[in-house]
């Protein structure tokens, strides 16, 4: 790397977009892969949706015990 890096020509914010959703990766434990991917089957969905559903039933509950 060099000491010093020239940003005098750069511009502020040139590839910042407010409205950019980042899709975030998450690594389950093995045993909830097996799980998923095994139920995912069952219901020939694929696993993301297997995933949101329970997040979401989970979440539901969640905000009714409040």
């Amino acid at each position: 790397m060099k000491d010093e890096y020239d940003f005098s020509k750069g511009v502020r914010g040139k590839f910042y977009h407010s409205d950019t959703r980042l899709n975030l990766s998450v690594y389950l434990d093995d045993d909830v892969v097996e799980f998923v991917q095994k139920y995912a089957r069952r219901k020939k969905v694929d696993m993301q949706t297997v995933v949101n559903e329970m997040l979401r039933s989970n979440k539901e509950m969640i905000l009714a015990l409040r």
